[in-house]
């Protein structure tokens, strides 16, 4: 295998990662976004915890790798976005952290001030990656103030309110609303009673207004932006997929309407990384040079050794966590929820 395809391939298979992150990261981005809202009592809410709760953890496993990956493949688009986009990013991980920690620490206490902060902070820690992902993808398609130097190669130097364009501003908009609707429809699914009918409600008005500002995203992306002519087909079907899934939902077809979300939330991705390709990070001014999986890979060694493991270890990932998914697969109801306001340390001394 020739050192270009290599570096193709690893372009894909990070592209592959954050289809998974968002497909599967992004339905409990927006339940966590929508917990008091659709939750209105505590049993609800603790209902609404506990589908996420075997979950969440896994899912932010994809996030790890796709890091873990572009640091190996592509070690000058790692160091560049990291140092370039390092507020967001710092930004986004501070959401993570406290979403994380609100997930273990909500339950502990039965004071309902406690809950009620710590349901905050699984809000903020849910709506901050969900609105800046969407900004940082978008400022990669739209492309950079960065600069190749010397010695020391590429550089970033657009700072932190050049990222805040209105092109990125609708990206996060539009990975908001998507994951909203995402986690109204996996709420939907998961749930039954009062919740699973307000979840399958607010999946449909918040599809709708996702539905308005994706089109709108993607053919700017498309028309402004894109490398390749081919992310046209990606792009139409997204939209095909994400308005079948509304009207599942809509219909009660909950099944169905989640497989067509998770759908559009691929095709959106691909359709991101198409119009990229073969680009990393590319100038805002395309008529200098920018970073390009050509020059920003690894030596063809380090690609040739990673694609082994990748070999090995991938479907082991992918039969874990499809084992996760069908071992808790059944609906949760807040009947089941046993003393819903009692604290698991309440009367622990």
């Amino acid at each position: 295998m020739s050192y270009e395809s290599l570096q193709t391939i690893w372009f894909i298979l990070i592209a592959v990662l954050w289809v998974g992150y968002f497909v599967l990261e992004g339905f409990d981005f927006g339940v966590g976004i929508l917990l008091r809202t659709i939750g209105k009592t505590e049993a609800e809410r603790r209902a609404l915890v506990t589908t996420l709760g075997p979950l969440w953890d896994g899912n932010e496993v994809w996030l790890l790798v796709a890091g873990g990956a572009t640091f190996a493949a592509f070690p000058e688009w790692y160091a560049t976005l990291f140092s370039g986009f390092y507020l967001p990013l710092f930004l986004i991980l501070f959401g993570l952290i406290i979403r994380g920690v609100a997930f273990e620490y909500r339950s502990k206490h039965g004071d309902a001030v406690w809950r009620q902060r710590w349901d905050w902070a699984i809000l903020i820690g849910s709506f901050l990656p969900s609105l800046l992902w969407g900004v940082a993808f978008a400022n990669l398609v739209r492309g950079t103030e960065v600069v190749q130097q010397a010695n020391t190669g590429f550089l970033y130097t657009g700072g932190f309110w050049a990222l805040l364009n209105p092109f990125a501003l609708l990206g996060g908009l539009v990975t908001l609303s998507l994951f909203m609707t995402h986690g109204a429809i996996f709420v939907s699914l998961k749930t039954d009673g009062d919740i699973r009918y307000r979840a399958r409600e607010l999946a449909v008005k918040i599809g709708l207004v996702a539905a308005v500002l994706a089109v709108v995203f993607l053919l700017w992306a498309q028309v402004a932006y894109s490398n390749n002519s081919w992310t046209w087909a990606t792009v139409l079907l997204a939209a095909v997929c994400w308005l079948g899934g509304i009207a599942m939902v809509r219909a009660g077809r909950e099944g169905w309407s989640f497989t067509l979300s998770a759908l559009t939330l691929a095709l959106a991705v691909i359709s991101l990384f198409g119009m990229l390709y073969p680009n990393l990070m590319p100038n805002i001014d395309r008529s200098l040079i920018g970073l390009t999986i050509h020059n920003g890979s690894s030596s063809e060694t380090t690609l040739k050794i990673m694609t082994v493991v990748a070999v090995v270890m991938t479907p082991i990932v992918l039969l874990y966590q499809g084992w996760t998914y069908w071992i808790f697969r059944k609906r949760i109801t807040a009947a089941q929820i046993p003393n819903p306001e009692a604290g698991i340390l309440d009367g622990v001394h």
